[in-house]
């Protein structure tokens, strides 16, 4: 009886095992496992995909508004728990970046989309910019198969980090601070800005 305990226990910790690492494997394919992300070098990183997309006030915003800035986007969802722990994270980098050429975006997945999402924003008055993802953009940066998922895309419009589930806070502060740093030297400064309005 005691073996017979024992086979099912090995064999169900075995099937446990198993999944965990057909998961993992699943989101390398998509997006980084959570707390490896780092700034890639610039020979590495690839062009962020474009997208148009509506604010709460119906505007459409473009990636291109944001030409020559390094860009935090966000994807989340109203019901995300870990996506409420890193809102203030994000406000208080968009506060205190904002200067230096840092604009954090919030892409939201909500299904229900603005009936669900207006309300949330007039409750808690998020200080950064909210748009409304859709199929398009969801699968251009993923697909996106965990909520929160961060890029940060630096000046140049190309995608130098991305985090999947909670980031870590003094991590990603790091690497926004590496990419304004890096992207305020000459060689990415105004320059840069022209040459990219001309391509």
């Amino acid at each position: 009886m005691l073996n017979k305990k024992t086979l099912l226990v090995a064999l169900i910790v075995g099937v446990v095992v198993a999944c965990s690492v057909g998961k993992e494997q699943k989101s390398e394919s998509t997006a980084p496992a959570p707390g490896t992300s780092t700034v890639k070098p610039e020979k590495d990183r690839k062009p962020a995909p474009a997208f148009a997309l509506k604010d709460a006030d119906g505007k459409t915003v473009t990636l291109a508004d944001y030409k020559g800035k390094v860009v935090l986007l966000n994807f989340w969802a109203t019901w995300c728990a870990p996506c409420k722990v890193e809102i203030p994270w994000f406000e208080t980098f968009q506060k205190q970046y904002k200067d230096q050429g840092l604009a954090v975006l919030g892409v939201s997945l909500d299904e229900e989309g603005w009936k669900v999402v207006k309300p949330y924003l007039d409750r808690t008055k998020i200080e950064y910019r909210i748009l409304m993802g859709d199929a398009t953009i969801d699968q251009a940066y993923g697909p996106i198969e965990a909520l929160p998922t961060s890029f940060l895309i630096d000046r140049n419009g190309h995608i130098a980090a991305a985090h999947s589930s909670l980031v870590d806070k003094a991590e990603v502060e790091g690497e926004i601070r590496d990419l304004l740093r890096v992207s305020s030297g000459a060689r990415t400064g105004a320059g840069s800005v022209a040459e990219l309005a001309a391509n």
